[in-house]
């Protein structure tokens, strides 16, 4: 059976109490990989994955996810200012729907908006590289992603 895909509070009531969530930042060329701990208080970075054909995409975040044993994903969904769903939503839609094909756990979008301004901004403000920027802002996005994630779930109770 497909994974479900729900916004972030109804995705929740679908994980257990503990264990990792996985948080995606899907770029055009990337994909911005994080971690959570077990009892879902800290973001952390994991790598940067080069996008390459669909299927290899999605092992590669799968193998991750075993082995960090993940309990469910929270993949940023790119909203516009106004609300509305342009084509990245839409493209990161479609992924959340071929990716449920092949996992069981439930899938997680959560409202991204902004987060890869506010990230290269942070980067500016430790006076990192334009290049350096670029290697590393998708993994920061996700990390950014995930954090906003667990410290929503954190106020649900």
């Amino acid at each position: 059976m497909p994974a479900l895909i729900l916004p972030l509070i109804e995705a929740a009531q679908h994980w257990p109490a503990r264990g990792a969530l996985i948080g995606l930042d899907l770029g055009t060329k990337t994909i911005g990989v994080a971690v959570s701990d077990p009892d879902r208080r800290l973001a952390t970075g994991v790598t940067t994955v080069q996008r390459k054909a669909f299927k290899a995409d999605a092992a590669g975040l799968l193998k991750i996810a075993t082995e960090r044993a993940a309990v469910g994903f929270v993949l940023g969904l790119p909203i516009n200012m106004d609300g509305s769903e342009g084509p990245r939503a839409q493209s990161t839609r479609a992924f959340a729907r071929n990716f449920s094909q092949l996992t069981a756990l439930a899938i997680a979008l959560w409202d991204e908006r902004l987060s890869t301004a506010a990230v290269e901004r942070e980067l500016i403000g430790m006076d990192m590289s334009r290049a350096r920027r670029a290697e590393v802002i998708d993994e920061h996005a996700a990390i950014f992603i995930l954090q906003g994630a667990l410290d929503r779930l954190s106020k649900k109770l």
